[in-house]
This record gives C-alpha cells, structure tokens and sequence, in this order.
C-alpha cells in the first residue's frame, strides 16, 4: 500500500494552485498564479510592445507607459489594456503589447477581453436597482421567487436570503460546485438545479468563501420579476444607459468582433495562446466581455453614486449598500518583498464588490479570472478615483502591481517597485513548485502496477453531483472522458498501484491524480478525480456504474 507521506504529497500537489482567491489577495498574502504543476516558467518569452493609437487617452502620470512596457517584457505577459477615471471624466484608456503573441495586432482601448467575475458587480447593482423598484426585498427568501431552489442542508434552504447569495456566506466551500458548470454544456438551470448536492463546508453565515453559483441564482431572480433575462436586463438597464456598445454577456455575441484579445497561459515554459472558454451558463457569476473605454463609463456611474452624465441611473442609497462590508474577511499581513502598510486594518466583501484600504483609503474593487484573461476594476470612492486593467494572461498578478503603481502616481504617494515586488513573489512560487514536484516523484513507489488489466477499469463512472465519466482504453492507455465537459479529456498514464496521473487535455484543467478503488470482492468500483484548482478545489467521487444501470 502507498505511504501516508505519498497520499499527503499527491494530495498537496493537487491542491495547491487554484483560481485567483479573493481573501489572498486582498491581504496581499501571495499566491501561486502563473506556474502550474508541470508547467514551470523556464524559457524567456520576448514580447514586443505597441501602443494603441493617438486616438486613446494618454497617460496622466510621468513614465506609466514605460514602466508597463517593461512589466510586460518582464512578466512575459502578451498585452492589457488601462482606464483610468477621475470623478466624471475618463483620463486614460489605453491598450499595451498585442492581442496574440507573434503578431502585431496592438490592443487599444476598444480590444474587448473577457471580464469573469468583474461581472458580478453587474448582478449586484442590477439586483439592487430592482430593490430599490421594490420588486425584490434584500432580507427575502430565495426560495420566495425560485421555485424548486435547494441547497444540500434545508435549514439554509428556507433561510437563506437574496443578500447572501451576492455576499458568499452561503456555507458553501469556495468555488464548490464550479466543476457541474465550468467547461461543461449544462444550462444555468441545470447548473442551478445541480447545487443541491454539495456539501457545506462551514455553518450558514459563518465564513467567507467564493461561491459562483449564488451568483448565479441572483442572476435567475431577475427574469421571475421583470419578465426579461439576466442578459437583456443589464444591457438595457446598464449597458445602452452608459454607452458601453461593445459590452456583451454570451459568449456568440464575440462572433464578428475583430478587436478581440486572445487568451493566453504558461505552458511548459512558453506563453501560448489558449481558446476563448464559453461560461454563458455561469453567465450572472462571470461572463461579461468588455474593454476599458466601456468599464470607465461603468467606473463613473459608481463614483458618481448612481448618477451618469446628470441622469439618475440608481440613488445613492443603491451604492452604500452595495458598498457597505457584508461578510468578514481575514486579514494577514504581507508576504516580504511587499511593504508592511498593505496590511488592511479591514477586509470584507459587501455586495459584488470587495472592500478594504489602501494607504489608509477604502478601496472597493473586484478581480476577474477566466481562462487566458485576468482583470481588475477598483474604485477609490473617496478620491473619485477608478482604475480598470484587463490582460490577456491567465491567473497573473500584473494587473494588482500596476494597480498600486498607477494608485501611487495619482494620489502623490512615495513610490514603490510594485511590478518587481509582485514578480519576485511569482518566482519564489514557481521555486516551490519545482521543489514539491519534485518531493512528489521522490515519493512515488517504484516497481508497482495497476492491480487489474486496464481493460477492466473501463466503464461508465457516475457522480451525483457532476454526472457521468467515461474511462475508455485507447491506443494501450486509459483515457477518462467526462461526458458533460466535452474538452475535459484526460489521458492516464500509470503512477503507482490503482494511481494514475491524468494530463487533461485541456490546459486548464492541468495535470492531476486519478485514483481508482476496489469493493470487498476486488472488483473496481470508484474512481477518485479533479481538475485543476483553477476550476474547483475538491475532488470527486465517481461510483462505477453496473452494465443494467447504464
């Protein structure tokens, strides 16, 4: 049998990368996000930078453009794009590097990328302007206006309130569930429908943990109550209002758009350029594609508390709600190189939006991750101050140094190498991940084999909550299909005794353990799997299904 040492190694290396966690970076604890197991940063990438046109606004602050030139060089980072707005007038918006490496198609300040859960501010407010309409009551029910709405435990399922779905409190375990939806062709019903089935990991209230799919609930109060879908309403009610013509919330309004960034990620030391991710069915949680001349007029509208160009888009009232703390987050203090004064004397997350401080101001701001893109918007209320940046680079940091580079410019404060700080960050994270990959094949138990011939462990596996698998033999290696995400396609090679490690084929899903296990008889009756972090934390349970069940 393996060691408890080997199950620890496998289990740790499994989990140590994930989406871009919300709670870390607000306390500015750092994370792995660019290197994956397998996927270590080796080879330089060498980017050649363009600037958009003359047309963009220009920078309002000495060398920002130089010092984004040579971030991008260094973060070997294809291209982004920034907007920076004060009080009601967009002072900057403007694109860096190029929308596909090896090319020269320059991103500018209309180069639309997708937003994920930057999103999720856009459910917050449209579902605050229908409280205020007083078509829908903070402190309600969910269960009042989704019919057939449940969660795992049923007192959560009577009490819980359309407040929690925007503020992740639910009790769920962070992005659980995501594995039912993303990748995968289910519809938000089917999704919505499926949530019944994970486990809580906390009590009702009690902590903090990113939950999507409460999102995604919020987003299916609104067609109960104005008759109009979650898409149509914020592009009537947002969208068209605030000019943002090349906003979109499906993933086919892309097709025809020619000023489009395209994802990219590190993938055995190169960064390359990965497909556009349809996440239309988490649609409320993180599916909006945008650019940063769109999301400075958005950025207005909050720093202008609800009011646009002198028209009256919500109240007041609307904003303090949103930007009012909801649910605690723990604080922990800066990892060196960063500065001891980006500890927050607060962190909490309020209604689509998170809120802390900096530099003593509260900053109210969201991160978005989606396969290939990473994005931030972040308002500074107080100083009517608001700055957007999108990339096209998966899970990078990049956007939260230049973030605090552009802040320090703006409010005159003493000046830091924040692209270095955050990058030495990266590379300590990368040297660790060098290390455990190599403590986890240390560990692997030489001179075993599978404990049947492969053929037998073919079959169809099924787990309550996902839904069906498919372990087929092809070419002399077990394959693992995962029937509802057509591109979550793993191919097994053998690790040690009932182990595998499976190389999805797509390359989100990453590289990650399959482990299969036998009844009382020696017959094989589960199979134990996970994608990548970036998707979902948790493993899964897949029971073999008997041929007469099939």
């Amino acid at each position: 049998m393996e060691s408890v040492m080997s199950r620890a190694l496998v289990r740790n290396a499994s989990n140590h990368l994930h989406r871009l966690n919300l709670a870390e970076i607000l306390s500015e604890t750092p994370i792995m996000t660019s290197a994956r197991l397998l996927r270590i940063t080796l080879l330089p990438v060498f980017v050649v930078i363009f600037f958009s046109p003359a047309t963009a606004r220009q920078a309002p602050l000495p060398g920002l453009d130089e010092y984004v030139a040579r971030a991008l060089k260094n973060w070997e980072c294809p291209g982004l794009a920034i907007g920076i707005v004060k009080g009601d007038e967009a002072l900057h918006t403007k694109g860096y590097g190029v929308r596909k490496i090896g090319t020269s198609e320059a991103i500018d300040e209309r180069t639309v990328f997708g937003i994920a859960s930057c999103s999720k501010a856009f459910t917050a407010t449209s579902i605050a302007m229908l409280v205020e309409e007083e078509k829908i009551k903070w402190n309600d029910p969910v269960a009042n206006y989704l019919k057939g709405f449940q969660l795992y435990d049923p007192y959560v399922t009577r009490e819980i309130a359309v407040r929690d779905l925007l503020c992740h409190r639910s009790g769920l375990p962070a992005y659980g569930g995501d594995f039912i939806w993303w990748g995968s062709s289910r519809s938000r019903e089917e999704t919505l429908n499926r949530i019944r089935f994970v486990k809580p990991a906390s009590s009702f209230r009690s902590t903090y943990a990113y939950q999507n799919i409460m999102f995604l609930a919020a987003g299916q109060i609104i067609p109960v109550v104005t008759g109009k879908t979650w898409d149509e309403f914020v592009k009537e009610r947002i969208f068209v209002p605030l000019g943002m013509s090349s906003s979109t919330t499906r993933f086919d309004d892309l097709k025809g758009v020619t000023d489009l960034a395209t994802p990219h990620m590190r993938i055995e030391g190169k960064t390359v350029p990965i497909a556009w991710r349809n996440i239309d069915n988490g649609g409320p949680a993180a599916s909006i594609n945008s650019n940063v001349a769109d999301l400075t007029q958005w950025m207005i509208l909050h720093l202008g508390s609800g009011t646009y160009r002198g028209r009256k888009i919500f109240s007041p009232g609307v904003s303090h709600e949103m930007f009012s703390p909801q649910t605690i987050i723990p604080v922990t203090p800066p990892a060196p190189p960063l500065p001891a004064f980006l500890k927050p004397n607060f962190s909490a997350y309020g209604l689509g939006w998170s809120i802390s401080e900096f530099r003593g101001r509260k900053i109210v701001r969201h991160y978005g991750e989606t396969d290939g893109m990473s994005s931030i918007v972040a308002l500074l209320p107080q100083e009517k101050l608001g700055v957007v940046i999108l990339t096209n680079l998966h899970t990078t940091t990049l956007h939260t140094a230049l973030l605090y580079r552009i802040f320090d410019g703006m409010l005159n404060a003493p000046t830091e190498d924040w692209s270095a700080h955050y990058l030495q960050l990266r590379k300590e994270a990368e040297d660790r991940d060098r290390d455990q990959e190599k403590q986890l094949r240390e560990s692997r138990v030489k001179g075993t084999s599978p404990t049947h011939p492969l053929p037998e462990y073919t079959g169809t596996y099924r787990n309550t909550t996902y839904g069906d698998a498919m372990v087929v033999e092809e070419n002399g290696r077990l394959v693992v299909r995962l029937i509802p995400s057509p591109t979550f396609v793993g191919d097994l090679d053998h690790w040690h005794y009932d182990t595998f490690r499976s190389k999805w084929r797509d390359p989100v899903a990453g590289t990650e353990f399959v482990t299969f296990r036998l009844d009382h008889s020696g017959r094989i009756s589960e199979m134990i799997l996970k994608v990548d972090n970036f998707i979902d934390y948790s493993e899964y349970a897949f029971q073999r299904v008997k041929t007469q069940d099939r």
